[in-house]
């Protein structure tokens, strides 16, 4: 067996493997391409909504620091 008919078995057999395991996870029909781009839309928006989340936290905790410290200042200066 020379290497060219090593690479053709290989590749056979890679293709294969790669069909049984897409059968296994249930993508090896017509719909399978519009599953995977559902899933990637899917895995977009969670990550969006979890950058929005911790923009938005930061957001509070900041406005929320801010407002104490002129409530602070408010009240300390404001009794002068």
């Amino acid at each position: 067996m020379n290497d060219e008919e090593l690479k053709i078995i290989i590749e056979r057999a890679a293709k294969e493997g790669a069909k049984t395991a897409l059968k296994e996870v249930g993508l090896n029909d017509e719909s399978a391409y519009d599953d995977v781009r559902a899933l990637r839309s899917l895995l977009d928006s969670w990550r969006a909504t979890k950058t929005t989340i911790w923009q938005t936290t930061a957001k509070i905790v900041t406005t929320a620091v801010l407002t104490a410290l002129s409530v602070g200042i408010y009240f300390t200066w404001g009794d002068k």
